[in-house]
């Protein structure tokens, strides 16, 4: 592995960072050409497009054409070696000449896993693997954990004042951080590919739960809700715009029958779940659904007791923890029910990610320290 290796391995994992949640159910991928030299001159760039197709190999070959031969491809994730809604991108790799093909992470896909650079190497193109691959691996972690665990990424957003405690709604969004977080937590909402909330979440705050980003309306996140027994008014924001941005109400066995036909008369798609002992919806069959759909990315911005649902199932695998200069007062709760944020904190399998400043509020990132 080369520094130049490493530098154009860098602009693919850029390019495939920005399509994270709009690509689903397929991954997130990134690729450069790169014309042989000192270090090289890039002649074309891709990225996977909304839907998942095309690839961003073909995008890159495509825009090269002719002159992608003789050339090296930096890719994010392993070319798919099947036949899907298009030909592998391993043989149209092969095809257009392309002599060294450098990767960053494999893919675990059964389709694919080992099969995309046997294809290479077998039409005499040089592979190199692991480019960056912790970066790689990171990128396509809500791919890989769809393929391996049959669950997406788990992204939990907790939002509290200095004190640690999380203001109560009251029909209306009560704001403990500013406005320079509050679009951090929208771009968060751009990158995944669907936002959770609970019933009480609903109830407090009548979010509408979209990104609101100049310009990245079209970046808004599937809406999921866990309501058990499905008594969710048909007033609320959610419901009012389930036509034009996706409605997804998870729900139990006994749920009314009139209540679902009345949400889906409004776009909303219903989907009944397993519950736990407890009369909760089960986390892990959420998981298992939205995995079934092709959700890779899942950002939850639940109230304390769908935060602790997923964080006592050991669901979570990144935790965004957003603090302001202000308490929240007496009213405030538990970011999770039982030990609040020290939950997060003492946890062994975490490690603190980064830290950074938000205007007057503080960032924090905990990300699961096998992942």
């Amino acid at each position: 592995m080369s520094i130049s290796d490493e530098m154009f391995m860098r602009g693919a994992l850029a390019l495939a960072r920005r399509a994270l949640g709009r690509t689903w159910p397929n991954p997130a991928v990134g690729a450069v050409l790169v014309r042989p030299g000192d270090p090289g001159e890039i002649i074309a760039r891709g990225q996977t497009m909304a839907g998942g197709r095309p690839h961003a190999e073909r995008i890159a070959l495509e825009t090269a054409g002719a002159g992608a031969k003789g050339c090296t491809l930096y890719v994010t994730l392993e070319p798919c070696a099947h036949h899907g809604q298009t030909p592998p991108c391993a043989d149209a790799i092969a095809e257009a000449g392309i002599t060294r093909v450098v990767c960053s992470a494999d893919d675990p896909d059964p389709r694919v896993s080992g099969k995309g650079f046997a294809r290479l190497r077998k039409a005499g193109i040089e592979v190199v693997l692991h480019v960056l691959g912790a970066e790689g691996r990171q990128m396509s972690l809500g791919h890989r954990l769809r393929i391996t665990q049959n669950r997406p990424l788990v992204q939990l957003k907790i939002a509290v004042g200095a004190d640690g405690l999380i203001s109560k709604g009251d029909g209306t969004p009560v704001w403990v951080t500013g406005d320079e977080a509050r679009a951090h937590g929208h771009f968060l909402r751009a990158r995944a590919d669907a936002i959770l909330v609970g019933r009480g979440t609903v109830v407090a705050d009548d979010p509408v739960l979209t990104c609101r980003l100049p310009g990245m309306k079209d970046r808004s996140p599937v809406r999921v809700v866990l309501d058990s027994n499905l008594t969710l008014g048909d007033e609320t924001k959610l419901a009012a715009s389930a036509g034009k941005i996706p409605l997804w109400i998870f729900c139990n066995g006994q749920a009314d029958e009139k209540r679902v036909k009345a949400f889906e008369a409004r776009g909303a798609q219903i989907t009944r779940i397993a519950t736990q002992s407890n009369a909760g919806l089960d986390p892990q069959s959420v998981l298992a659904a939205l995995a079934e759909r092709g959700i890779t990315r899942l950002l939850i911005e639940g109230g304390p007791h769908v935060a602790q649902s997923f964080w006592s199932a050991d669901l979570v695998d990144e935790v965004y923890v957003y603090q302001g200069p202000d308490p929240a007062g007496a009213g405030g709760l538990k970011a999770l029910t039982d030990e609040g944020l020290d939950a997060v904190r003492n946890a062994t399998a975490f490690h603190v990610e980064a830290t950074r400043a938000l205007g007057r509020d503080i960032l924090t990132l905990y990300r699961r320290s096998e992942t």
